[in-house]
């Protein structure tokens, strides 16, 4: 092999080489995802009556591998990197939850769980990445979960995740807020650089300060809630956009990225046919800059697939008696999992026109197509619904079949033809270096 030959091969593989680098170690994803009470088998005395194993109810060996593997097959098509957990018993159950994503080649070499209150159900994280911290963050209140402090190594840069799973809406707002003072106690011995974000069940709504105005039994506040105004995502009565994170000179306001979508798609939990978003993820200044982590913009929403929804209700795990008696052995969680994406590089604005509101006319969904191509294998939810033909199913049974190789991939896809094809086609584009 002459000299140039062995040059033009040594620079392919290198170009190769850096691009398969760059992108595990540019990129991940976090999600969080309410397992709907995840026990083992071991009788602990802690366990809510349904979980006592071997009795009448029925959770036996069988129905709990059920249950795992049907959890274990939403976490493997999240594809996400970093997966908090609210309702988890035990670590015995975590590491059964992740030995079962290891029969699934989807392997999280680590984990921690908020065990040192003997409550029920815990906080609890899966990583592929090496946790270098935590802490259990106390809330004033006996029956109360801690919140879970997890610190990440990301290539050298360090990632804070607040675990959260909040007192639920049979207590009053006055229970929450507990939860969102010693949240926030510990967010302000933070420096304004940090990159952390608060992530996981809050039993609050985004806009809670609007939704629970006129319940006297959740409104014990005299209208102060916690997720708004505790944790600071409202400011002057409106929600805090991305213009005042960022012009801020410390963390005192949040962000809620359930703002990165439309207000039609903004729940993950369904309670009597009303749709709610308790689960969120909220993030800080740090996360805008050009050091550390960054927040990929545009990238949160929530993970949708057919079978985890039966009718227009979630498939949640079911039990006879409404929820109250034996193990059908069918059914997933109550809750969908959020996500978003981030990144070590420098944070940038995916769309130029940002609107007063932080939404895009595209997430709005005001344009018939999108302004300019899609890349199959990073755009939104949002973003694929704005080709004309693509809805919300559709959208996530795209989302779920990642990675492409290239755009004729779809046609694996259910419902996509040749002919629904041909009319995607001049709006997507595979992106170079995310074909592997």
């Amino acid at each position: 092999m002459d000299t140039l030959l062995k040059k033009i091969v040594l620079s392919i593989l290198f170009v190769s080489l850096c691009c398969v680098t760059s992108i595990e170690a540019k990129t991940f994803k976090v999600a969080s995802y309410n397992v709907e009470n995840l026990f083992d088998l071991t009788r602990g005395g802690t366990e809510y009556a349904g979980y006592i194993p071997n009795t009448r109810y029925g959770w036996t060996r069988d129905i709990a591998n059920i249950k795992y593997t049907n959890i274990a097959k939403v976490i493997k098509n999240m594809g996400a990197d970093v997966v908090v957990l609210e309702e988890v018993e035990s670590k015995r159950a975590l590491i059964y939850l992740r030995n079962r994503l290891r029969n699934l080649d989807m392997d999280y070499p680590y984990l921690e769980i908020a065990d040192s209150r003997a409550t029920s159900v815990k906080c609890a994280v899966l990583s592929k990445f090496a946790i270098v911290g935590k802490k259990e963050i106390y809330v004033d209140n006996e029956a109360a979960r801690n919140i879970f402090k997890i610190t990440l190594d990301i290539d050298g840069n360090r990632f804070i995740l607040f675990i959260n799973h909040w007192k639920s809406k049979r207590g009053p707002e006055s229970m929450r807020i507990a939860y969102a003072k010693a949240l926030r106690k510990e967010i302000d011995k933070l420096k304004e650089y940090t990159d952390f974000i608060l992530i996981g069940d809050f039993n609050s709504n985004y806009n809670e300060y609007k939704t629970f105005q006129n319940h006297r039994r959740l409104n014990d506040t005299n209208g102060i809630t916690g997720i708004n105004h505790i944790l600071r995502t409202i400011k002057d009565s409106k929600m805090v956009n991305e213009t005042i994170l960022t012009k801020q000179a410390s963390n005192t306001y949040l962000y809620n990225l359930w703002l990165e979508i439309g207000k039609n798609s903004r729940w993950s939990y369904i309670f009597h046919g009303v749709k709610a978003s308790p689960d969120n993820i909220i993030v800080s200044k740090g996360l805008y800059d050009n050091r550390g982590i960054s927040y990929i913009d545009n990238s949160f929403d929530k993970f949708i697939s057919d079978y985890l929804f039966k009718g227009n209700a979630i498939y949640r795990w079911q039990r006879t008696q409404n929820g109250r008696g034996r193990h059908m052995g069918k059914g997933y969680s109550d809750h969908l999992p959020v996500f978003a994406s981030f990144s070590t590089q420098p944070f940038h604005f995916k769309n130029d026109n940002i609107l007063s509101d932080n939404i895009t006319s595209l997430k709005l969904g005001k344009a018939k197509s999108p302004q300019g191509l899609l890349d199959l294998n990073s755009a939104t939810r949002e973003e694929l619904i704005s080709v004309n033909g693509i809805g919300p199913v559709l959208s996530a049974r795209i989302i779920a079949g990642r990675p492409y190789k290239a755009i004729d991939d779809l046609l694996k896809v259910k419902g996509i033809g040749l002919k629904r094809l041909k009319n995607f086609r001049p709006y997507l584009e595979i992106a170079p270096c995310l074909n592997k």
